[in-house]
């Protein structure tokens, strides 16, 4: 089943998807520099688009900076006076800053950033839970060309070390508590203990959690720690914006891998910049300043959805960000219904995770509330099952509403495989490319698979907000990104990509003819590391992980799609699928089963899943073993950690867990 409204086509920026995107893909460089054009530039670009292998430079000798667009550029205009953030606190604490207050708060940590010696390239570290200042300290290394790595609050010891030195960051910005739930969390102890044997870090900057009355329970031992709140209070509140080059590093996002340290991955300045702005502007029909836009993106600012859609994207459109610091069941399952009448929410951007754990629920809670504000919401983290979509669709946004399923990663900076408010919906379905974004499908020799069969995902054309590199290992950046052994062990893209390397190598090299591989010198084929599936209107369905991928007799299931049988039955809230090694069938089904809140496990309820899972599927996806558990492993953005489950079955090492949830 399709859906779409008149209202919602004649609402939307773009109303012909194809034919933009016809323009896009046949004039990428055009396409973007329109686009950057609509921003401001301290100095234009020399060149658009500057493509060596394994490398793609934006808007190259261009100069500007992410703050100039996002604060700067308001300040003498009616936005000035316009709210550009919302904060609500777990303790229903409120703090509200205009664009024209928010960029005195900048200027403010900025100059204090500069008094404690940070310079241009120097790393910060930000330790800071979802409070307002941690997005201001973002938003002031950015102005002053220092680096930003957020590292998300929950994270244990270890893992702040290890992000720490990995970055040898300068400056630390952590606070002294802030409650979760009904516990108080204290991340400045585990900064204390992290920082023992790092000569890099000069200062810790430490923020009263108590907004009020600006008190705190910690006792700095040591000269190096300062109070946030005390030293602001020192500071001018005007800045100069540094001007950056448009490839000059903007921040660090470190992102876990299934073995080896975190990949701390690095985005520039120009080229994310132009990406975040045009995605949000068209995907979330952002860029009105003369209607009243919120937008709520529930993530975390630990994750690239928090730069992009809580921070950048939105006060790039001029918009009201809006973030809620407590998470969704707390202190009660209607918490979000709540904030989102209470404060007028337009745009909610939240996790298939989140929406699941709601619908165990079942539908009561949102009754009591009206959530006609709402005219855009979206889905991020991991692909949406259309039973989680219909539910999302009727019950929050009362079939008013287009859904934004989008598909990208950390390391693609924007959102990539998404539908616009305008065009046909398909439940389950992230649509088709962003504009300039070219995607496939492709087999192990590289190949475009036939359509509805699975295969590797990849994308086939460079994209501004695309990561430059992983901090000091251009090796794995490599290897991950443009040469996946899973892929290239016997195919065209490994003597595609040797010749590539070879030709980059030698200054004095002539192009390489490699026409009868079917590509040029010039092509470029970025692997996700994601399965997908296109169908006949050209529709892309995601599968999951490649390494979430189950072989059953010869046959390759996704565990994506195996779940959504599962949750497609009125029973069950939650599922995670893993492969077992089999002797006869290659590797066995394994289901974990989250049921729905009153729903009694048995052994009849085991056999009738088995059967919703056959019939939807066919016999060869038949589960072997059905486990009814409580809770799942997650990050913290929600995703399943499925290795982690297949580990513990299988007594194998746990690899790194530092993105855990629980």
């Amino acid at each position: 089943m399709i859906y779409q409204k008149k209202e919602w086509v004649e609402a939307s920026f773009i109303k012909d998807y194809e034919k933009i995107y016809q323009y896009s893909i046949t004039d990428p460089e055009g396409f973007w520099e329109s686009v950057a054009e609509e921003l401001l530039w301290f100095k234009p670009w020399k060149k658009v688009l500057d493509w060596h292998y394994p490398y793609a430079r934006w808007f190259v000798g261009g100069e500007t900076n992410l703050v100039h667009n996002a604060l700067d550029r308001w300040q003498k205009t009616p936005i000035a006076g316009k709210l550009a953030l919302i904060w609500v606190g777990q303790d229903d604490q409120e703090r509200k800053f205009t664009y024209r207050q928010l960029n005195e708060e900048v200027s403010k940590a900025a100059n204090l950033l500069k008094t404690l010696g940070v310079r241009k390239g120097d790393r910060v570290t930000i330790y800071l839970p979802r409070i307002p200042e941690q997005f201001i300290a973002m938003l002031a290394c950015a102005k002053i060309g220092a680096i930003h790595s957020v590292v998300y609050s929950g994270f244990s010891t270890e893992a702040l070390k290890t992000r720490i030195e990995d970055a040898q960051a300068k400056i630390i910005i952590t606070c002294d508590w802030y409650p979760y739930k009904d516990k108080k969390l204290t991340p400045i102890e585990n900064v204390k203990k992290a920082i023992k044997d790092i000569s890099s870090v000069k200062n810790v900057l430490v923020v009263k959690r108590n907004f009020v009355s600006q008190t705190s329970t910690f006792q700095p031992d040591s000269s190096i720690y300062l109070f946030w709140d005390e030293e602001i209070k020192k500071q001018d509140n005007i800045c100069p914006t540094t001007i950056m080059e448009s490839n000059e590093t903007a921040f660090i996002l470190y992102t876990s891998g299934t073995t080896g340290k975190p990949k701390g991955v690095v985005h520039g300045h120009g080229g994310y910049m132009v990406g975040v702005y045009a995605t949000a502007k068209y995907i979330f029909n952002l860029n009105m300043p003369q209607s009243k836009q919120v937008f709520w993106s529930t993530a975390d600012a630990g994750w690239i959805t928090g730069h992009s859609y809580i921070l950048y994207g939105p006060l790039l459109n001029g918009a009201t960000t809006f973030i809620y610091e407590g998470t969704p069941d707390y202190p009660n399952i209607e918490i979000w219904w709540k904030l989102i009448d209470q404060y007028q929410i337009t745009h909610f951007y939240t996790a298939p995770t989140a929406i699941r754990m709601l619908m165990r629920y079942g539908e009561g809670p949102l009754k009591k509330y009206q959530l006609s504000s709402l005219k855009i919401l979206g889905s991020v983290g991991e692909p949406i099952n259309p039973e989680a979509w219909f539910w999302f669709y009727r019950n929050v946004g009362r079939e008013q509403c287009p859904i934004m399923d989008t598909w990208w990663q950390t390391e693609t900076g924007m959102n990539m495989i998404s539908p616009l408010p305008s065009v046909p919906l398909k439940p389950g379905s992230c649509f088709k490319p962003f504009f300039g974004v070219v995607a496939d499908v492709v087999n192990e020799k590289g190949e475009p698979v036939k359509k509805n069969k699975k295969g590797f995902l990849v994308i086939k054309t460079p994209w501004p907000a695309m990561l430059l590199d992983l901090w000091q290992n251009p090796e794995r950046y490599r290897k991950t990104y443009f040469e996946n052994e899973e892929i290239i062990k016997n195919s065209k893209f490994e003597t595609l990509n040797s010749k590539q390397i070879k030709n980059s190598n030698d200054k004095n090299s002539k192009s390489l003819d490699n026409s009868n591989l079917g590509f040029r010198i010039s092509d470029f084929v970025y692997f996700t590391g994601d399965s997908a599936k296109i169908d006949d209107d050209g529709y892309f369905w995601i599968i999951g992980r490649n390494d979430d991928v189950i072989k059953v007799a010869g046959h390759r299931l996704g565990s994506a799609e195996l779940e959504s049988a599962f949750v497609s039955h009125p029973k069950v809230a939650e599922a995670a699928v893993i492969g077992l090694p089999d002797e006869v069938k290659g590797e066995k089904i394994k289901a974990f089963v989250i049921l729905k809140h009153g729903v009694n496990p048995s052994e009849e309820l085991k056999k009738e899943l088995a059967l919703q899972v056959r019939s939807q599927i066919g016999p060869i996806a038949t589960p072997d073993i059905i486990e009814f558990v409580d809770s799942l492993p997650k990050t913290r953005s929600g995703k399943i950690m499925r290795r982690v489950l297949k580990a513990k079955e299988l007594g194998q090492p746990l690899g790194d867990t530092s993105t855990l949830e629980n």
